[in-house]
């Protein structure tokens, strides 16, 4: 043994002792301070280094392993990573948590309050980038050689602050402090172009060349996190890459006294890494984002063909050593992007350069709405990527030869399989370039990847059918369990041993467990310390009090029309009323839990936090009504704040228009955590109906094909408005004011949405069967046994949804590993 190797060995010991005197040597030797002057955030920073030299151990040795057998390596591309906080995920996945709570706690602190003072990593808006952090923890689980690519923004998602029942955004500096995970990787320092002009020439073998030329640089720095598996030794790599300056600030300038001018340079270049784009599912083409895109893929792809070529010659191997998975069309570009490098750096045919590039890439389609599919304008893309918009030119020109052939003269099939839009100005769809391009195409649900085919990529699929596949989405057991809800795992653990963290099919044993009565009060009494725990947090944020003895209806997730939160509060409202009218009846008490951010442009979506917001104003101040139901919009909603509320939740809202919403992953998040669904048949929703079976499950409203039919056949909103007098009592409470002193015009824009505009969701159409499903939700919740009962059921039926499957999958059908 070296004596490096004796060296870590002996400080990189993980019991309570050690570990302790890590992290008092990097209060001292790391942050420079000692016992006096050390604050709580030193010490959690202490910690976090400890931490992360076990981390970087298994970091190295995983990395030399990856080399030394010349694997084939998954890269996955993404322009959102919602990690949230490190910490205690990376303690669990260690085996080093209990170790690490005795260290800190014989130090005079809480373990529980280190967690806490780290700032969540909030570089995502939701499901799409929480799937790819579920994703990078599941692949360093399996063991395979995974990388994450991304932007290392400045600021993430925004923070929330609710003003008066209003939503305002304030910015996430979540870097305030540092990042003590991350590693800069300076010699990893890419050029990326943006602008100028393309030169053709002939070279001296009579070949055609091209050369990008007059461009403005900007650099690409690497940024390394550590993404530890699940108790393997196994660490992989999360690289995001921060925008930079080729060079420091025009001297010139400086020395003429012009200081703004001299760093104005600086400032622009560095500004594409500055800040996440919120998502509200409309695509704008803004040359910002535009220029965050390429940023991303240009400098991947030159870390990945830098990497590949270390340990090969030739590039005929890269699709058998390289799998490229495009999270979304954000990183499409990156098809474009590998053809300049294969041909004009690399020299290579573009019969070669086309072959390697579609066998090396598979695209994750995640939306159905096609107002959300990106599509660049032409004049955008000649400006600032001239040589890409060239080569996508010739592929779609050799795209549509390929197609004439299957459908000779058919115009019609060409316009609609191009990647060229004939609009004015002419765009560029990047799915149709995600797709042409890729050697699979997946969604991300059954019903999700079915509509694809039939509905919004139909030509393409009836063209090139065995392109298309589908990977239902899934979540990692380890975060949202047993990092999560720590009591419910350890009882669970305690009857099946620890197999389910890395088998979650082995829950389906917890169903013999099921008629036992002193095991259903250990799991009831989870879930009342949970809710108990809930209420502090949302007492002591919002001074609301709540009963942990009600039942915890949770909708939280991205404030969008098509997720219906709109629909939800109107049932409140109606369930208001029905308080009102029949005071002496038994009802249910129920606290109703909002969270969720909407896009800071997305005009009706923050009048919908203004609906809640208000009607929870009225309700929570009733006297009589307020016995029964209480409404609480939690602000800022993020991972950490998700993972408070979803293991307290007794009901989880997934009420979205059914073949609105692709997939949906917290709807597995609260099954696993044993909250019982009310649904809609959208999304993965089906597929969990399908698992837990349907007397565990409430799902109500129209199923795709009536959805399709009613709005055919021409959805009128105004006859389920005065046909149905509950309905129009709840619609008329809010345009007259009831919810807004008085004020008529407030809410306006939602009524008008709902009877002017069409109701687009159909929320009147499935306004009385949500009502009555919910009526069951009340009732089953009366009979505590049963309800536990199924919320036992719900946790041993979800095996299926854990993402180590999903990547399963697509390691072995897409990556091919």
């Amino acid at each position: 043994m070296s004596e490096l190797d004796l060296f870590k060995e002996k400080i990189l010991q993980g019991d309570a002792t050690s570990l302790q005197t890590q992290i008092i040597d990097h209060i001292h030797f790391t942050l420079g301070k000692d016992r006096y002057t050390a604050t709580k955030r030193d010490l959690f920073f202490a910690v976090a280094y400890t931490i992360r030299d076990h981390l970087v151990d298994g970091w190295i040795k995983t990395q030399q392993q990856y080399y030394e057998k010349d694997v084939k390596r998954v890269y996955y591309l993404s322009m959102e990573f919602l990690m949230g906080r490190t910490l205690q995920n990376s303690l669990v996945n260690l085996n080093l948590w209990e170790n690490c709570k005795k260290a800190v706690r014989d130090l005079g602190y809480d373990i529980d309050f280190l967690v806490e003072i780290e700032a969540d990593a909030g570089l995502g808006n939701g499901g799409l980038g929480r799937l790819a952090a579920c994703f990078l923890d599941s692949m360093a689980t399996l063991g395979i050689p995974g990388y994450g690519y991304g932007i290392r923004y400045d600021y993430g998602i925004f923070t929330q602050k609710i003003i008066h029942g209003n939503q305002f955004e304030t910015p996430d500096n979540w870097l305030r402090y540092g990042n003590p995970w991350e590693i800069c990787r300076a010699e990893y320092l890419y050029p990326v172009q943006f602008y100028g002009r393309v030169v053709k020439y002939t070279d001296s073998s009579g070949k055609l060349r091209c050369e990008w030329v007059d461009t403005q640089e900007v650099m690409a720095m690497a940024y390394d996190n550590p993404i530890p598996g699940y108790n393997n030794n196994t660490v992989n790599t999360l690289r995001l890459w921060q925008a930079r300056s080729p060079r420091g600030f025009d001297l010139s300038y400086f020395n003429h006294g012009d200081y703004i001018r001299a760093v104005e340079e600086v400032t622009l270049k560095e500004n594409i890494s500055k800040i996440l784009y919120p998502n509200d599912n409309v695509f704008e083409g803004k040359e910002l984002r535009l220029k965050q895109e390429y940023f991303l893929v240009s400098a991947t792809i030159q870390d990945i063909i830098r990497r590949y070529t270390k340990g090969h010659i030739h590039l005929d191997a890269l699709p058998d050593k390289v799998a490229i998975q495009l999270n979304d069309t954000h990183p499409a570009l990156a098809i474009a992007e590998m053809m300049r490098l294969l041909m004009d750096r690399e020299e290579l045919s573009w019969e070669k350069a086309w072959q390697l590039t579609r066998d090396t890439f598979a695209y994750t389609n995640h939306t159905l709405l096609p107002e959300a599919l990106e599509r660049w304008s032409v004049p955008l893309l000649e400006n600032l990527l001239p040589r890409h918009l060239e080569i996508i030119y010739e592929i779609n020109a050799r795209w549509l030869q390929e197609v004439n052939r299957h459908y000779p003269g058919d115009l019609e099939k060409q316009r609609a399989l191009s990647i060229v839009e004939e609009s004015e100005p002419k765009k560029i769809n990047m799915a149709h370039l995600a797709i042409v391009g890729s050697h699979k195409v997946n969604g991300v649900s059954a019903l999700h990847s079915d509509l694809l085919k039939q509905h919004l990529f139909k030509p393409f699929w009836e063209m090139e059918n065995a392109k298309f596949t589908n990977k239902t989405n899934g979540i990692t057991p380890r975060r949202w369990l047993k990092v999560c809800n720590p009591p419910l795992a350890r009882l669970i653990t305690d009857k099946l041993t620890d197999k389910w963290a890395t088998d979650l099919y082995d829950l389906k044993r917890l169903n013999s467990y099921a008629d036992d009565a002193s095991f259903r009060q250990e799991w009831d009494l989870i879930k009342r310390e949970n809710k108990v725990h809930l209420a502090k947090i949302i007492f002591s944020e919002h001074e609301i009090s709540v009963d942990p003895d009600s039942l915890f209806d949770c909708h939280v997730k991205r404030i969008h029309e098509y997720k219906r939160q709109l629909l939800n509060i109107m049932r409140v409202i109606h369930t208001y009323f029905q308080i009102k009218d029949n005071p002496n009846k038994e009802w249910i008490p129920r606290t109703v839990i909002f969270s969720g951010k909407a896009a800071p442009g997305y005009f009706i979506a923050k009048k919908i936090i203004k609906l809640i917001t208000s009607v929870a104003n009225v309700i929570n101040h009733d006297a009589l009504v307020s016995q029964y139901l209480k409404i609480v919009f939690l602000e800022n909603y993020r991972v950490s704040l998700a993972e408070r509320i979803i293991p307290a939740a007794d009901l989880s809202e997934q009420i979205s228009t059914a073949g609105t919403e692709a997939s949906g992953t917290g709807n597995m998040k609260f099954t696993l955590n044993g909250a019982l669904t009310i649904g809609t048949l959208d999304g993965a929703n089906i597929e969990i109906l399908e698992e837990v079976g349907a007397d565990n499950i409430f799902i109500f409203g129209l199923k795709i094909e009536e959805v399709e039919k009613l709005r055919k056949e021409g959805y009128q909103p105004w006859d389920y408005y005065s046909k149905d007098p509950a309905l129009k009592r709840v619609v008329d409470a809010i345009r007259d004011g009831l919810f807004s002193a008085g004020d008529h015009d407030l809410f306006k824009p939602i009524v008008s949405s709902l009877l002017e505009w069409g109701d687009h969701y159909l929320l009147f159409a499935d306004f009385h069967s949500y009502v009555n499903s919910q009526e069951q939700v009340s009732a089953l919740y009366k009979n505590r046994e049963t309800w536990i009962r199924k919320s036992i059921y719900n946790v041993a039926s979800v095996g299926k949804f854990s993402s180590d499957r999903t990547i399963q999958e697509y390691a072995k059908e897409i990556w091919r590993l």
